[in-house]
């Protein structure tokens, strides 16, 4: 059992475990209400490749989505969390060899702010307390004739607050099961939302500034009921900079509790974080194990980035009598290590921070390859994705190698391999591994999880006709028939390249892939032909008819799974 937390030790406390999921989510979902914002603005702004009254039609729209006191709420409100949250992602960031998407939201955000403080204040605020109603022609007029440096600011801060979110978006979404289907679709969003806004704000410009060569316009469009008059500029005047001096010393406030940490780290000492290939990392305490991988340029896979969301950067902790004075995981720490069933020893290492030193092994360590470009980090660390993964295994060929010349033997198992790598095929999977008398198939690779599950039991009854063809055809030489097991799983695993500098290939790792052996190798105990668990009938859409509790070796929680007889082959395509 690990000891509870003491003062000082360095553990974190029950209200801290408790806040710190509760920071990510706030961040999401003030992050999601200020994205949306910005989304219905750009939309907004594209209206002007039609004309200036197009622009304000939409603008009439916009108003009556965001103008209501329960929208003006949550805007407000979740713009100054999202604020807050990000100066304290800033202080509580260590700048390890992160990842450049991830450094670029992080700026993004933070230089958000003084780009579009101006246009706030003159726009929102001025409304809210000045009531000075500035629509499409004053706004234009004011920062495409008047001060076109403003319109160049205000439209950088634009694309920045939009590149902001969809960074947020992409780091949220990666880890969903349908995010590669729509990573095109999002993708050409995030290009053409921006664009057409851009190009929108160029019309309407051009519009307004052909208009206000005429004395009646100007007179009606800029009059003291739109700009207000001198008081009121200089008290927004007051707002603004008060606004930009108050942020600007809330970063520097930031910048300075960084150095107060880091010095107070130093003076609280370091830990060394020893790694199986002999080298060691010496890091402040308190940092992370993947913070210490970063820094000693260790490669170590992070597929969330090290948020927490994800099982790619787990670690196996080497020393047993380090485990009992580790902190205990936090809450998302915990939630993903009881959803892979992990062993006593196993840790995230974006979430641990030991307090003493340490030697660990990385589970999905990266290595180091020649391959250079900006696909190389992906294909070494590889990506999270559904699959439904198929094992499929000859029984009794230890006992018919020992009856049987050689050469028999591996023409039998060569047939055997053979006719279930077609079935495979035909249904839609691949055949990824030969292990010696079987097979790992993966499904879903470029499927859909639900034809990616309906393939998979297609290829199971696949594998029984072509097995009883060759059961018929060899039936004469052999006296015997070939028996065989399958183990069915489906869920989330990494898929990428694997091996070394000189040798990879293409693989699938992780908790499903366990799973599906261990169903395979009870087949042949419990006499049974395949082992299909429940979820890839979920996945399928398909009722799974009786199912059986399971209880596999390393998991806590039993496995929900439909048994399938030699007599009931075809009886995987219920529903």
């Amino acid at each position: 059992m690990e000891q509870a937390a003491r003062p000082g030790d360095g553990r974190p406390s029950r209200l801290r475990r408790l806040v710190r999921p509760s920071v990510r989510r706030l961040r999401l979902c003030s992050g999601l209400v200020l994205f949306a914002y910005v989304l219905t603005h750009l939309l907004c702004h594209a209206l002007g490749n039609i004309s200036l009254d197009a622009l304000e039609t939409g603008l009439v729209v916009k108003v009556a989505l965001w103008r209501t006191l329960p929208a003006l709420v949550l805007l407000y409100g979740a713009l100054a969390i999202h604020l807050v949250l990000g100066l304290y992602a800033f202080y509580e960031r260590r700048f390890y060899r992160v990842r450049p998407a991830e450094t670029a939201q992080l700026l993004l955000g933070l230089a958000v702010p003084v780009l579009l403080l101006s246009h706030v204040v003159g726009t929102r605020l001025a409304w809210s307390l000045e009531g000075l109603d500035r629509g499409y022609p004053q706004v234009l007029y004011a920062t495409w004739v008047a001060a076109p440096g403003q319109g160049m600011m205000q439209a950088v801060g634009l694309v920045v607050a939009w590149l902001h979110g969809c960074f947020g978006l992409a780091f949220w979404l990666r880890l969903k099961r349908g995010f590669p289907r729509v990573a095109p679709w999002l993708l050409a969003g995030s290009v053409l939302v921006p664009t057409l806004a851009l190009l929108g704000i160029v019309q309407g410009g051009r519009s307004v500034a052909a208009l206000a060569a005429d004395p009646a316009w100007r007179a009606q469009e800029l009059g003291a009921n739109h700009f207000g008059l001198p008081a009121q500029s200089e008290r927004l005047g007051q707002i603004r900079r008060g606004l930009f001096s108050a942020y600007m010393a809330a970063l520097a406030l930031v910048v300075l509790a960084r150095g107060a940490r880091t010095f107070a780290e130093a003076r609280g000492g370091f830990v060394r974080i020893g790694y199986p290939d002999g080298r060691t990392v010496r890091v402040p305490r308190g940092s992370s194990v993947l913070e210490a991988s970063r820094r000693g340029r260790i490669p170590h896979a992070s597929v969330c980035g090290g948020r927490g969301r994800c099982s790619t950067c787990r670690i196996r902790v080497v020393d047993p009598e380090r485990r009992r004075h580790l902190p205990e995981p936090e809450q998302a720490e915990r939630l993903v290590l009881e959803r892979i069933g992990a062993s006593p020893g196993i840790r995230l290492a974006c979430q641990l921070r030991p307090t003493a030193d340490l030697t660990v092994a990385p589970l999905f360590t990266p290595q180091t390859r020649t391959t250079t470009g900006p696909d190389s980090e992906r294909a070494a660390t590889g990506e999270e994705r559904f699959v439904v993964v198929l094992f499929a295994d000859l029984r009794g060929s230890t006992r018919f190698a020992e009856e049987h010349l050689p050469y028999d033997t591996v023409f039998v198992i060569g047939r055997f391999l053979g006719a279930v790598g077609r079935a495979v095929r035909e249904a839609g999977g691949s055949v990824n591994q030969h292990l010696g008398d079987g097979l790992m198939a993966i499904f879903g690779l470029d499927r859909d999880p639900k034809h990616a599950a309906r393939d998979a039991l297609k290829a199971v009854d696949g594998i029984a006709r072509h097995v009883e063809q060759l059961n018929r055809m060899l039936s004469a030489d052999l006296g015997e028939r070939l028996r065989y097991g399958i183990g069915l799983h489906a869920g989330m695993a990494i898929v990428g390249e694997l091996g070394d500098e000189t040798e990879s290939r293409f693989t699938v790792l992780g908790d499903t892939v366990n799973v599906a052996a261990r169903l395979e190798g009870l087949t042949g105990p419990m006499r049974q032909v395949a082992i299909v668990s429940e979820a890839v009938y979920e996945a399928a859409g398909l009722a799974p008819g009786t199912l059986q509790e399971l209880t596999l070796t390393g998991r806590a929680q039993p496995l929900r799974a439909r048994l399938i007889g030699a007599d009931v082959p075809a009886a995987l395509q219920d529903g």
